[in-house]
């Protein structure tokens, strides 16, 4: 998110101008970036529904704020954090040029305060007012992707995005705790659809702006892979997703409407997979390429899946 012009400055440069001449405005914007809001609406989106699902109705609507609230804290203390360990490569990336940090709208120290007072207020907001289950499902989320994707796999290996993935899959863990205060196998399948689900997500993104990402050394898959071996292995992943995805109605959790649902996205998203794969094969490049129309998808099939989630309990 862009909240302000900056003053020019040589690139991978953190700017150095203090946070005090800052407009107040721009400073709350700023601080409201550090927490990734369009990246905490896809989460919000796989919370929501997994608690209709637990319910098999409509669960408890103060219950649903609040577990919304929590998640977004817990979630935007993670990205705040994230940016503030990732503040030196932020500065040499185009596309993460303009955050807080690099423009010096926010100071380091400010920005870490501020991810751990998240970090602690999502915690007890929780415990208190949710369950502590969603508490420490919660903390595990951040702290997974705060230190072990972070400060550990992201800078060290292509299978980063992979297993760093893992936080972005436990909201449907979270959601289904928040109702019954207990595990399923359903939100374990959930779990596994959205694992499997974040590879092929990202990776088309990465193969996009993997110049950014090797500018920054960060190993991204597209920035040490070929096209062709990034793009197989986005066909894979999506085979698997979309085989997990099925799994929900064999064990009687969904019936009829999220099985049509699952069915119909799941196959746009193998023919999409499949295209970008043959484009790759092609050796297609630049424009030709197509890689965004897969990340693109990924976020429409995603949410249509866990609306189906929703729904389908009122349909059976």
């Amino acid at each position: 998110m862009c909240v302000t012009a900056v003053e020019s400055r040589p690139a991978g440069v953190l700017s150095t101008t203090s946070t005090s001449r800052r407009p107040l405005k721009a400073r709350v914007m700023a601080f409201v970036a550090l927490t990734k809001p369009r990246i905490i609406e896809l989460l919000l989106i796989t919370t929501v529904p997994v608690m209709f699902l637990a319910e098999q109705g409509v669960p408890d609507l103060w219950l649903v704020l609040v577990t919304c609230l929590g998640g977004y804290l817990s979630a935007g203390g993670a990205n705040a954090l994230n940016m503030w360990y990732d503040r030196d490569i932020d500065a040499l990336m185009e596309r993460t040029s303009q955050r807080p940090l690099v423009t010096g709208m926010v100071s380091p120290r400010e920005c870490l305060a501020f991810g751990i007072a998240l970090a602690i207020g999502s915690t007890l907001l929780f415990g208190f007012a949710v369950n502590w289950l969603s508490a420490w499902l919660a903390l595990g989320a951040l702290l997974f992707y705060s230190v072990v994707y972070t400060m550990i796999l992201k800078r060290r290996t292509s299978q980063n995005i992979v297993w760093g993935g893992i936080a972005g899959c436990m909201p449907v863990l979270i959601g289904w705790s928040s109702v019954t205060n207990s595990m399923s196998y359903a939100p374990v399948i959930l779990f596994l659809v959205m694992f499997f689900w974040t590879p092929p997500h990202y990776w088309p993104l990465s193969m996009k702006v993997k110049d950014d990402y090797a500018r920054a050394g960060v190993p991204m898959l597209p920035v040490v892979a070929s096209n062709k071996v990034v793009a197989r292995q986005i066909v894979l992943y999506s085979w698997v997703m979309v085989g997990a995805s099925l799994l929900l109605t064999p064990l009687g959790y969904t019936g009829w409407f999220y099985t049509a649902v699952a069915l119909l996205a799941g196959g746009f998203w193998l023919w999409e997979a499949h295209s970008l794969q043959n484009r790759a094969n092609a050796e297609a490049t630049g424009a030709k390429l197509k890689e965004m129309r897969l990340f693109h998808w990924s976020i429409t099939y995603v949410s249509l899946l866990f609306v189906a989630v929703a729904v389908d309990p009122f349909l059976r």
